[in-house]
């Protein structure tokens, strides 16, 4: 798993990375948060800590983007200059913890162990999004109709198509949504719809 620091304050990055080497975990520090945001992998399995005052983007913004594209990083904000409404207002927008510095290295081991498992589940989700994306339309049309149990013939007789051709359409669905039952498939379809996907 990678951590990743974002603040424009070069002497907090170089205590914040020393504070956390004993974790043994892939640290990455940014200063700027455009270039975090250009150049960092979004999409992975990750916690990004991230100060809230700084040029370019601040927090917020940084936080709005990364929504935006859907990342799987879990945010930890930190700050020394929050207040209570800003506070419920990103943990509302989605972020793991709001702390105010100086953090503590048992604050923080906590504060990204949550993260992880935030993150991980994000990490699933999007797997399932980009799978649910391949589908053609003639799929995603099958999909409903293959959650409700109902079998090929009676799909078939359904849509005015061959059984054959559900049966392929069903085998497609399988395994690009790499689901290995029709249980698997519900669960995975069922978390999209949960957060609105579908």
């Amino acid at each position: 798993m990678q951590i990743h620091i974002l603040d424009d304050e070069e002497p907090l990055l170089d205590a914040m990375a020393f504070l956390l080497a004993p974790l043994g975990l892939e640290l990455h520090t940014w200063q700027n948060s455009l270039d975090f945001l250009a150049q960092a992998d979004l999409h992975q399995k990750g916690v990004l800590l991230l100060d809230i005052r700084m040029p370019y983007l601040d927090g917020q913004q940084v936080h709005q983007k990364l929504r935006e594209a859907k990342s799987t990083l879990a945010v930890v904000i930190m700050t020394a200059h929050g207040d209570v409404p800003m506070a419920v207002r990103e943990l509302k927008n989605g972020a793991v913890d709001f702390l105010e510095k100086p953090v503590s290295f048992e604050q923080l081991k906590q504060v990204i162990a949550q993260a992880e498992v935030v993150s991980e589940q994000a990490v699933k989700i999007h797997e399932i999004r980009r799978n649910y994306a391949k589908l053609t339309k003639k799929e995603r049309n099958l999909v409903p109709l293959i959650m409700q149990g109902i079998t090929n013939k009676q799909i078939a007789d359904r849509l005015a198509i061959s059984v054959r051709t559900v049966e392929v359409h069903r085998a497609s669905v399988m395994e690009k949504m790499a689901a290995e039952s029709l249980a698997g498939l519900v669960q995975k379809i069922g978390q999209l719809q949960k957060i609105g996907e579908i």
